[in-house]
């Protein structure tokens, strides 16, 4: 059994319908990619996951549970955490408050997770104190993995963590990415960076006008001449 299932989503924001038919699984501790183009519909996927859209019809199941349509302060109780694209870290707050924030849903701040966080992501430590708002492009993106890894979640959710990162930085990202994965969380990712992200990856689905048209093993689709030629330019 899949950790999570997506079965005939349809869904979008409020009437407008967005998704038709996706059917979608990550295995535990499995490495998942959705691709596509602009406008496909891979980050209202990730979204109607976490229950951030308009639900239609089908259905969504982590760990075994039904959870199509539960809101999102539910869903971080089950196991998952969700990193969006932009506006991810409180600007205000410094860097270890952000990663407290993380943890809101508990009586106090594991202090382990807190060590694992900053084991993991040393600038954060570095910087702990310093204003979210003052930080680069690449540690803030660092500071929103961190705050979502502090409950320890079986999924973590990441929508296009590469975007706005200068190249030298990118590569840095996906090792992160890797890293957290091989230490046992499952990963589900929407990422801009199609070849790179299929070349890491387990699996890949590629999605078009709101639909799936490819599902394989990421570099199966990275190698598949047609997926080429129709989604990563040549």
């Amino acid at each position: 059994m899949s950790l999570l299932e997506v079965r005939d989503l349809d869904a979008g924001y409020g009437d407008l319908q967005i998704l038709t038919d996706v059917d979608l699984d990550v295995g535990a501790d499995e490495y998942v990619t959705i691709v596509g183009p602009n406008g496909a519909g891979k980050s209202t996927v990730m979204k109607s996951v976490f229950g951030l859209t308009t639900h239609m019809a089908g259905t969504v199941t982590f760990a075994g549970e039904d959870i199509t349509a539960t809101k999102p302060e539910d869903v971080i109780h089950k196991g998952m955490g969700y990193v969006p694209q932009s506006d991810n870290v409180f600007a205000a707050l410094n860097v270890r408050e952000n990663l407290e924030m993380g943890a809101y849903i508990l009586d106090e701040v594991p202090e382990a997770a807190l060590r694992e966080v900053y084991e993991r992501f040393p600038i954060l430590e570095e910087r702990r104190d310093q204003k979210a708002g003052t930080m680069s492009g690449g540690q803030q993106q660092m500071l929103a993995m961190g705050r979502a890894l502090m409950l320890d979640p079986d999924l973590l959710l990441l929508d296009e963590p590469s975007a706005g990162l200068a190249p030298d930085l990118v590569e840095e990202m996906f090792d992160k990415i890797d890293e957290i994965n091989d230490a046992g969380t499952a990963v589900l990712m929407v990422e801009q960076n199609a070849k790179e992200a299929l070349r890491r990856c387990d699996r890949g689905y590629v999605l078009a006008n709101g639909q799936n048209r490819y599902v394989d093993e990421g570099r199966k689709l990275l190698n598949d001449e047609q997926v080429r030629q129709e989604f990563l330019g040549g």
